[in-house]
């Protein structure tokens, strides 16, 4: 799973299928911003699951979704 860009920041998803636990970290030019944790179940977490982060992330953060 990559990299996801919208509206200059970049969302990259790390997750352990082990510990069934994730999280998106969001960057602007590189620089860290945030951590967005996450659950999921099964060998990874689906993408819609990512997805679905970071377009509630970026509505609440008045970014542009698409």
């Amino acid at each position: 799973m990559g990299a996801i860009e919208r509206d200059g920041k970049v969302f990259e998803p790390e997750f352990s299928a082990i510990s069934q636990k994730g999280a998106i970290h969001v960057y602007t030019d590189g620089v860290f911003l945030e951590e967005i944790p996450f659950e999921f179940r099964g060998p990874f977490p689906e993408h819609n699951l990512i997805e679905e982060l970071v377009n509630h992330y970026c509505n609440g953060h008045s970014f542009k979704t698409e």
